[in-house]
């Protein structure tokens, strides 16, 4: 039977996930395993979600399209985009409604312009050497999706009604807005199927980032990667963080949920830098050396609900941006973070993005580089060990060390409001400052390195 999960108040509202416990690999009963589909370019890349409604004024494709000479310059590699579908306007929230209600899973937001304004972005994407990736909403539709009315079978019922999401008690949550769909009806599974291909098929996309993952059955995200991978190689992110959906290959890259809030904290002085060990600890146990982790400081669930980066981390909300982007994984950016961007955005209405000067578009071009540049950052398999740098005696203080193929970056970060001493336990010497780009960086085993307050020193060997 399908697995509905309880959530807090606030994570309904946001129609985003708290992550589950993950069990170790070993212990997985998984579904049937397939060969490695990952596509060759992810092995570098990294990824920026694309808020439609709130990046231009028009909130349009075609609007969009303006900014993306301005995003391959700053390096980025994988244009994810909220759902473009159609908003379901019955039980509709606010003004606009969710993204996440979808009223047809072949429709375009008639907001967003034309399904051939779609295509033309795809392709200006592609022609850039960039991909994209769109969010999918696979486990409930809107309530006038066309599937209530020709396969009420297709949704979960109490009785003779279909229900909305409920949690683990029965209970029903606050997601009043969409309507539960049941995956023990194989016929669903195969409409599901279908319109995950249209995107591939007639469109050319590269890849998903699917909504609550962990909702859906793990068996369909199999079947679902199977049948699409006949048409195209393609990128497939879990909103969730369970090792089930790598280990069994159905995807490539899964949410840091439970890393991000640990982040949240570290930023704020609420736990120790030590939290970042047991994390890494835990999850090199559970996962396997493939699953690439997405690291993140902002999203549109945190940034709409939790508050902007600048107010869940303060003044570290750029060395936060600077781990991330370095330990183990890909990088995300949350739109409007290259500028500064300092508000929370609301989520049902619109609510325009203030672009000011694109501040901080130097700062997250540096990182990109870096990493596209340098195998010791790439992902997975692709990428460098992590090997500590700093002891267990420093609480707010972070260093260490990856390396591939004799490419090297070596990162030391202040998380506290102080000026603080660090000591390397081994010789960081031929680095440079990746962004001074002009000073040579030779550092002893054991010499004193001075961070000041709220600080990062991120140094390469190439």
């Amino acid at each position: 039977m399908k697995k509905i999960l309880a959530f807090s108040l606030i994570t309904m509202l946001l129609l985003g996930c708290t992550p589950k416990e993950s069990q170790p690999v070993s212990e997985l009963q998984k579904p049937e395993v397939m060969p490695l589909t990952s596509p060759n370019w992810a092995k570098n890349a990294n990824i920026y979600e694309v808020n439609l409604r709130q990046y231009t004024p028009e909130g349009t494709f075609k609007a969009f399209e303006a900014h993306l000479p301005r995003l391959k310059e700053m390096g980025v590699d994988i244009l994810w985009l909220m759902p473009i579908h159609p908003v379901g306007k019955v039980k509709r929230k606010g003004g606009m409604g969710s993204y996440y209600s979808v009223a047809d899973y072949k429709g375009v937001n008639p907001d967003h312009g034309t399904l051939e304004d779609f295509k033309s972005l795809v392709a200006k994407i592609h022609e850039l050497g960039m991909y994209v990736i769109l969010d999918w909403v696979a486990n409930h539709s809107s309530w006038d999706n066309p599937w209530i009315t020709e396969h009420p079978d297709w949704y979960t019922m109490n009785g003779d009604t279909i229900t909305h999401p409920l949690n683990e008690e029965g209970k029903p949550t606050d997601w009043y807005d969409v309507a539960d769909l049941n995956y023990d009806n194989s016929a669903m599974r195969a409409g599901m199927i279908d319109a995950l291909n249209y995107w591939v098929t007639e469109c050319d996309i590269d890849g998903y980032r699917c909504d609550v993952a962990g909702f859906v059955p793990y068996d369909f995200w199999v079947d679902a990667r199977k049948a699409l991978h006949q048409n195209k190689q393609l990128f497939m992110l879990a909103e969730w963080e369970d090792a089930r959906h790598t280990a069994n290959n159905s995807f490539d890259m899964y949410y840091t949920w439970s890393l991000h809030h640990i982040m949240n904290d570290v930023a704020k002085g609420k736990q120790t830098v030590h939290e970042f060990d047991k994390y890494f600890e835990k999850k090199k146990k559970e996962f396997a050396p493939r699953a690439v982790p997405m690291n993140f400081t902002s999203n549109h669930d945190e940034n709409s609900w939790n508050g902007t980066e600048y107010e869940r981390m303060g003044a570290n909300a750029l060395p936060m941006a600077i781990f991330a982007a370095t330990i183990p994984g890909m990088p995300l950016i949350y739109s409007g973070q290259e500028s500064a961007f300092d508000k929370k955005l609301a989520f049902f209405e619109k609510d325009e993005i203030d672009w000011k000067d694109y501040s901080l578009s130097n700062f997250y071009k540096t990182l990109l580089s870096l990493k596209k540049e340098n195998k010791a950052l790439w992902n997975g398999t692709y990428g460098g060990d992590f090997q500590k740098l700093t002891t267990q005696d420093e609480e707010a203080v972070y260093g260490y060390l990856r390396e591939k193929d004799g490419d090297k970056v070596a990162v030391l970060l202040n998380f506290s409001d102080k000026e603080r001493k660090v000591t390397p336990n081994q010789a960081l010497e031929g680095f440079y400052d990746v962004f001074t780009k002009d000073k040579k960086i030779n550092i002893k085993a054991k010499e004193e390195v001075v961070l000041k307050a709220n600080s990062y020193l991120v140094i390469s060997n190439k």
